[in-house]
């Protein structure tokens, strides 16, 4: 096992034994013509009512014999059913040190088996002679379009000079594939010096609008905490953050050159995160583990202020939450009120058998009411922004950009959007219709601009290539200036 990440150590992959905080707080026109009614200030720090606490009976997933300890989840439901990607150790899977896991469940309380049935799969490993050479671990998953990306936590050895964040893609979650060479997409800032040499790790993502976000641990930085606690945020077009990168700082995000630059602003005094976008409540939250359970701390999408007051998801824990999220890191709607409700529903590991023995996964949550989500025009545009559903024309209607997308195919509605619905929705059919998706339709791709559909003469941003596959198009190849040619429409990329 990793040497134990706690202050005055040498720190490896692992997270295993990080101090953890206490528990926080709540946290008429001109010249006569008709302008549209500002809208009133929206309410802040606001209490949010929660119900049905649930938790499993006891472990949903662990790894073999050999595994002592099994944390930092991220689960996904994927296509009607719960994927957990999670770090342990397989003794099977060279080299000997940390491994990410895969297993599978048609329910929350599992239990998750592999994907053939059977124990858990070691999906990924170290590289030898790489950053990550000894240890893989944190695994942070969201698909967009055909590609699953996994961000991780990586070391080359138990005495490493600080861990680093990498990147792997895969086109099934199975199988995967370093990004950007083999090379770390986030290091340590190295801002200041600090005995938790652990660096940067623990990364969670979510994709948002076109932008990958990307919060992570680092105790290198200059806004960590004195034991190396805090949370930073970088967001990026580009999945492997290797241009247009943006930091969030006091002044809200600015762009950078790169990723390492001075990290001066930490949104939650913490260690191993997870990030989720809930369009029902039009905020970011943030689970962390505090002294009674995971906290919920919620944010404005520009990370100005805190539109509600955190919550808690009560009882025992050992290591960093896994929130169960949508493919693109979103907050599923509700099996029930998808008007009323938010479920809240994470992953995380508990000691089993008392004091220093294995840490297996458990399954622990509540509901939100109240959410108001289907209050009005706004509010249902960004509630159900990416969700799909059947429509009286017998096709899927997509949002996007506050309108519908109807879309032929439902497995190429199911590439675009978060989440697909069963029903549809009344409060859905108000909104405007933007285009149809027909199959065989016109793809073009540009070197500078990614893969789009033209529909209507329109060109609509899609996440690759593997939407054409799937609506069965032909892409064709053109330049940045006859991409640019086209009347924009918008991203159908989420």
């Amino acid at each position: 096992m990793v040497a134990v990440l706690a202050v005055g150590a040498v720190l490896a992959a692992c997270s295993d034994g990080l101090a953890q905080p206490q528990a926080d707080g709540k946290g008429g026109g001109i010249g006569g013509a008709q302008q549209a009614p500002k809208e009133a200030p929206r309410p802040m720090d606001v209490e949010l009512a929660s119900s049905d606490p649930r938790q499993s009976g006891g472990v949903i997933g662990a790894g073999d014999q050999d595994s002592v300890y099994n944390y930092g989840p991220t689960v996904m439901r994927d296509g009607g059913r719960l994927r957990m990607w999670w770090c342990s150790q397989y003794g099977s899977a060279p080299p000997a040190g940390d491994d990410i896991l895969y297993a599978q469940s048609p329910s929350l309380d599992g239990p998750f088996t592999g994907p053939s049935g059977g124990g858990p799969a070691a999906v990924f490993s170290g590289a030898p002679g790489g950053f990550d050479g000894m240890h893989t671990c944190d695994p942070s998953v969201i698909k967009v379009g055909a590609t699953y990306y996994m961000y991780y936590t990586g070391a080359a050895g138990d005495h490493a000079l600080g861990n680093s964040i990498g990147l792997a893609t895969s086109p099934d979650g199975l199988e995967w594939t370093r990004a950007n060479g083999g090379q770390p997409i986030v290091g340590p800032a190295h801002d200041v010096h600090r005995a938790n040499v652990y660096g940067a790790g623990q990364p969670s993502a979510v994709y948002l609008d076109g932008w990958f976000y990307l919060i992570f641990t680092d105790t290198t930085a200059k806004a960590a905490g004195w034991n190396g606690a805090g949370q930073f945020l970088l967001r990026a077009k580009d999945a492997a953050f290797t241009q247009g990168v943006e930091t969030l700082g006091e002044q809200g995000f600015v762009a950078k050159p790169s990723t390492i630059s001075p990290r001066t602003r930490s949104l939650v005094d913490g260690f191993s995160t997870d990030l989720m976008w809930v369009g029902a409540l039009d905020a970011f939250v943030i689970a962390h583990e505090t002294d009674t359970g995971t906290t919920l701390t919620f944010w404005t999408k520009d990370f100005t202020a805190q539109p509600y007051r955190s919550l808690i998801i009560p009882g025992a824990w050992k290591e960093g939450p896994g929130l169960v999220r949508r493919p693109d890191g979103h907050a599923p709607l509700s099996s029930g009120d998808v008007c009323d409700r938010v479920p809240f529903d994470v992953v995380r590991a508990t000691i089993v058998g008392g004091a220093g023995a294995p840490t297996d996964l458990k399954h622990f949550g509540l509901d939100v009411r109240g959410s108001r989500a289907c209050d009005g025009d706004a509010r249902t545009r960004t509630a159900f922004e990416g969700v799909a559903m059947p429509s009286p024309q017998r096709t899927i209607d997509l949002v996007a950009e506050g309108k519908l997308v109807r879309v032929d195919r439902r497995s190429v509605a199911a590439a675009l959007a978060g989440e697909i619905l069963d029903r549809p929705l009344k409060v859905i059919e108000k909104l405007p219709q933007a285009a149809r998706l027909s199959a065989g339709a016109k793809m073009v791709r540009a070197p500078g601009r990614g893969v789009g559909v033209v529909l209507d003469g329109k060109l609509f941003a899609v996440p690759d290539a593997g939407t054409a596959a799937l609506n069965d198009s032909t892409v064709e190849e053109i330049s940045d200036q006859a991409w640019d040619g086209f009347p924009a429409g918008f991203s159908l990329a989420g």
